[in-house]
């Protein structure tokens, strides 16, 4: 496979060369079906098989029993940001929001527009940098949930804790770094996650929901809308995305294959390190932008000392192989995307570039 580059890009993202390889030997024809998986009834034992065990090997790598339900749903992240309010955000409740980061922005947005809301902390003053910590988190009274974004894609930062709330629902948003490391995923009342960053292709989003969230939710919701309608239909009541789920429960397997959330934990802490060490060892040339202690282990991102050596920097690594690693507009620089699936290897050939480059151009 010659011809692979080391893929940075944010999202749709790199995904495992082996699952990759898999189902392209299985596309034309999956499991002597003599059809491809994107062929399949919805509805058929051959495609119920892989539904089944893909919503299983989630569960099992998460560490949760049967008190929670495993959905597919499709719109990615961004309807969740409706979905959750629409749901949750009851006559006379207020829902709570964290904003650290772009896409906390973007749900706080939404929530305003189904009811009261209220920011419970921020690091937007300091260009979110860093992530709040426990004792800057003022929940308000009447709290329908506390929404976080657990890893902020754009600037960098990633939560190293799961906050505290004193029985309100936590709810969060792990695109870019669901099953990355273990957390004690029973502490939330939901986790969602679109899947093009972490989990698989774009299309699918993941959400892992408390059963008591979805038992008494609001007669006035459209039927795609609600929780309930998921969970009472096995995701199935509609056409899901299939390819999507099939290519998300290959990578959970891939995950469990290789060792579990320990292993992932390990080694996206390893290739995290090269790149920030190259970074702190640069004497200022790269500049990281999260304060140290708040740094994501999937998004390292990083600024040059012009603009012109950043154009510069990414037509460069581009050529050599080094691809997606413009900064999000919002914030220029760069963003070096460092998923479960990146080799170790593409982290050491980036820094040694960024060697190369700092000295070419100090």
């Amino acid at each position: 496979m010659n011809n692979r580059i080391f893929n940075f890009n944010a999202g749709p993202a790199v995904l495992p060369l082996e699952v990759l390889q898999e189902a392209q030997a299985e596309l034309l024809n999956f499991q002597n079906t003599g059809m491809s998986i994107m062929e399949i009834s919805h509805r058929s034992k051959p495609y119920e098989a892989v539904h089944n065990q893909a919503i299983a090997d989630i569960k099992e790598l998460m560490k949760l029993g049967d008190d929670y339900e495993v959905l597919f749903i499709q719109g990615g992240a961004s309807m969740q940001f409706d979905m959750i309010p629409m749901n949750f955000l009851t006559a006379g409740k207020i829902g709570n929001y964290v904003v650290s980061g772009s896409f906390a922005k973007k749900a706080l947005k939404e929530g305003k527009l189904f009811g009261a809301t209220h920011i419970a902390a921020s690091s937007e003053e300091a260009n979110f940098t860093y992530i709040p910590k426990q004792e800057d988190i003022k929940l308000s009274d009447n709290a329908a949930y506390l929404h976080i974004c657990y890893n902020n894609t754009i600037f960098g930062t990633e939560w190293k804790y799961v906050p505290e709330t004193n029985d309100v629902p936590l709810i969060a948003d792990m695109s870019s770094d669901m099953l990355s490391r273990p957390v004690d995923f029973s502490k939330f009342s939901m986790i969602y996650a679109g899947a093009q960053k972490n989990l698989g292709p774009s299309g699918v989003c993941l959400v892992v929901i408390r059963k008591s969230m979805i038992e008494n939710l609001p007669e006035n919701i459209a039927a795609m809308l609600r929780y309930d309608t998921y969970a009472k239909n096995n995701s199935l009541y509609n056409t899901p995305p299939a390819f999507g789920i099939y290519m998300l429960g290959k990578v959970v397997r891939w995950i469990k294959n290789n060792g579990g959330l320990e292993v992932m934990a390990k080694r996206n802490a390893e290739k995290a390190a090269i790149i920030y060490d190259a970074i702190d060892n640069s004497n200022g040339f790269y500049r990281g932008h999260a304060q140290k202690e708040s740094r994501s282990f999937m998004n390292a991102t990083f600024r040059l000392p012009t603009e012109e050596l950043e154009k510069q920097f990414i037509s460069e690594a581009t050529e050599k192989g080094l691809g997606g690693l413009k900064g999000h507009r919002s914030v220029g620089g760069l963003r070096a995307s460092i998923y479960n699936a990146m080799p170790k290897a593409g982290c050491q050939a980036l820094v040694d570039f960024m060697v190369e480059f700092q000295r070419k151009n100090s």
